[in-house]
């Protein structure tokens, strides 16, 4: 087993995967630089969010191996790789999965109360990001009295709060409207170039994929060299897709 280079915050190699049976990932490596903004594109079931899973310890990969600054997180026990997501990893899906029974704020802040972070310093943090990302107003309210669109607003202002190192995003705008959608994203790369963060984002989008420093296009499970991805403005499917292994 061999350290990956300094430079690289996530390095992956030879990845494979499979759900019940069906391959996800057939031998994926690639590598993240520290700082960097990340796109990993291809169509829907191309294995962005199976690559997702494995490179922040969702899922530990059937065969290869994910690291994280130099530590390999494939050979991590299940608590240690639930503390790494906690401490040093941001998420954001589609979904903005948000706890019902808590308020916004609080939602904002879980990663740094679960943390131990002190009340005040952890509403503190939350507060900014949710002023930054106009939801301010919002914050004693719970989850199902806001929009879709400040729900998920909500989600990538928890993302951002615990201050992380890495930040996986996948398909974070795609239930937004255009509004919601610019905002988000430009908030999210600004803060990641402002503050250091690493992104990895997923999408199908190119619009959303010409954000990013760099870009891996994905196809049935394994990298290739280019994927024609359609606009925000194309319907479902109608580019179609064009590659080169």
């Amino acid at each position: 087993m061999v350290a990956p280079p300094d430079n690289d915050v996530i390095w992956a190699r030879s990845l494979h995967h499979a759900h019940s049976g069906s391959p996800a990932l057939g031998g994926i490596s690639l590598e993240v630089r520290d700082g960097e903004i990340l796109a990993v594109t291809g169509p829907r079931a191309s294995g962005k969010t199976t690559l997702l899973h494995c490179l922040s310890g969702q899922l530990v990969p059937q065969q290869g191996e994910v690291w994280f600054n130099s530590v390999p997180v494939h050979t991590m026990g299940p608590r240690l790789r639930e503390r790494l997501r906690r401490d040093r990893f941001g998420w954001i899906a589609s979904e903005p999965q948000l706890v019902p029974e808590l308020n916004t704020w609080e939602n904002t802040a879980l990663p740094l109360l679960l943390r131990g972070t002190p009340h005040r310093v952890a509403r503190k943090a939350a507060m900014e990001w949710l002023e930054r990302l106009d939801i301010g107003m919002c914050a004693k309210k719970r989850p199902h009295t806001l929009l879709q669109g400040q729900r998920q607003r909500v989600a990538v202002a928890r993302a951002l709060a615990g201050s992380p190192a890495v930040i996986f995003a996948d398909e974070p705008t795609a239930t937004l409207h255009r509004t919601d959608r610019t905002h988000v994203l430009r908030t999210l790369t600004s803060a990641a170039r402002s503050h250091g963060i690493t992104i990895v984002l997923a999408t199908h989008d190119a619009e959303v994929a010409s954000l990013a420093d760099r870009a891996v296009s994905l196809l049935d499970g394994r990298r290739v060299t280019t994927v024609a991805l359609p606009s925000v403005s194309d319907t479902e499917g109608r580019a179609a897709c064009s590659l080169s292994v």
